[in-house]
This record gives C-alpha cells, structure tokens and sequence, in this order.
C-alpha cells in the first residue's frame, strides 16, 4: 500500500478500520468549531447572557406568574375558536398565493437555469423579502387597506415569497442534470426543459416545503393580529394587556390544538406525496 496515493488508515477495535481525515480537512473543521465559539464568546455580553442565572434565583417570581396561566377561563372559547379559524384561512391563503408568485421568481433564481446576471438580482429581491419581518409589512398593508385579515394575508404573501422562491430555487439546483440534458437533446425548449426535465424531479419536495411553510405560517398569522391584520392575535394582545391571565390561557390552548391538527394532516400529505 502506497502512502502517497492512498488514505492512512487507523485500526479500530481490532479488524476494523476506518480512512483518517488529511491534515488540512480537519484542520478546517476545527477552524469552523472555534469560528463558532469565538462568536458565541463575542455575543455574551450583548445579549446578557450572564443575567440567565436569574433564572434560577428568582424562580419563585416566575411561578407566582405563571400560577395565573393556570385557571383558565372557557367562557367565550366559541369567539377564540372562530378567530383561530380566521388566523388558519389568513394562513392558507398567504401560503398559495406566495407559492404561485414565488415560481416565476424561483426559476430566475435557478444558477442551473438562467444566468448569473439574472440570478444574482433576483436572489438579492428574495433576500429583500425575506429580511423584513411579516409585522413591518402588516404594518404597511394595513395602512394601504385597512385593518382586517386581508392586511395579514398580503403580508406573510411577500415574506414568504422570499423563503419559498430561495427553497424552490435550491432544491432546483441539486436536481440530476441527465434528464434535462436528454430532453434538450430531442430539441426542446429551454420552457420544455423545466417543465418536463426539472419540475418531475422537484414535485415532491416541493409539497413538503410548502405544507412546512403552511404550519409556519399558522403559527405567525397569531401574531399578525396584534397590529390589527386580523386573527387570534388582536384578542391574545388585548387579553395579555388587560391581564386577563386566565383568558389568554384559553387562546394559548386553542392555538396549541390547531397548530397540532395542522402538524397532524401535514405529516399525512407529505407521506402521501413524498
């Protein structure tokens, strides 16, 4: 065996052996490691992380808190139910239509589709979308139309536009290049190509993001409500403000059921579809 062309091995547990990393690569690897600490190590004093122990001494602050969690009020649960149910349609509607004016943007987004003179403006719009928070544009649609759940519906739309064309974008690049490449060889199209050569191979994981996307969104369109973009959130604002503890407690249980039927059916379409 000649050391210069091939990897040393190392004997582990008697016959069995395993290839030892070059110096270089794990060389890198430890690099990455104290890149890591050392930002972990740079960050602990901005973000205070040495008051954590107050979690600890003044546990007895936090129970007596929370003890008012603790008796929750039922009383007008039928109110909670129907503005969760609002939050969930603000939520589904968000997640379609991002995902319809998220294609076009994802296929220019494509580096295996188009080139870098487009890819890299429109990558840059996406993380444009992506970089503002869905409140800052409930903020803004709700000053354009009005208070209500349309306000929430546009402004997880263009957030979602930005994450939904950068997963689509990626999971279009790390498709195999031979069927593309068999279809151009007939004469196709450069449309043909994506239509029958890459969207086949994407389909599938496709559907998993955007039911991921979907629970996500569910989970923020609660929180929307607070700036008056409609949902559950406007009542679980109001009730926190007020200290009503006991009612808030109710909204948490009823978002905490939906969230988990939508995890449920999610996870029994993406084993239907993956």
């Amino acid at each position: 065996m000649s050391i210069g062309t091939t990897p040393i091995y190392l004997a582990l547990e008697g016959s069995i052996a395993v290839p030892r990393q070059p110096l270089r690569v794990r060389a890198r690897v430890w690099l990455i490691w104290l890149a890591v600490l050392a930002m972990l190590a740079w960050g602990w004093a901005p973000v205070e992380m040495y008051k954590s122990v107050n979690l600890i001494t003044d546990w007895r602050n936090m129970s007596e808190f929370a003890s008012g969690f603790m008796r929750p009020n039922f009383a007008d649960w039928r109110e909670y139910v129907s503005e969760m149910i609002e939050t969930v349609q603000i939520a589904f509607w968000a997640t379609a239509l991002a995902v319809f004016f998220a294609i076009p943007f994802l296929i220019f987004a494509s580096s295996n589709i188009c080139p870098q003179w487009v890819v890299q403006p429109v990558r840059r719009l996406m993380d444009t979308f992506r970089a503002i928070h869905e409140i800052v544009f409930a903020l803004l649609f709700v000053v354009s139309v009005g208070l209500g759940p349309l306000a929430g519906v546009l402004a997880l739309t263009v957030h979602n536009i930005g994450v939904i064309a950068k997963l689509f974008s990626d999971a279009v690049e790390a498709t195999d290049p031979r069927p593309v490449e068999g279809i151009r060889a007939t004469g196709a199209s450069r449309l043909q190509e994506v239509i029958f050569g890459v969207i086949p191979q994407v389909l599938p994981l496709w559907s998993s993001l955007t039911l991921c996307r979907l629970e996500t969104n569910v989970r923020t369109a609660t929180v929307l409500g607070i700036v008056g973009a409609g949902g559950i959130g406007q009542s679980l604002y109001e009730n926190i403000r007020s200290f009503r503890y006991a009612d808030t407690t109710t909204i948490m249980i009823v978002v905490i059921i939906t969230v988990v039927i939508v995890d449920l059916i999610s996870s029994a379409l993406r084993k239907m579809l993956v």
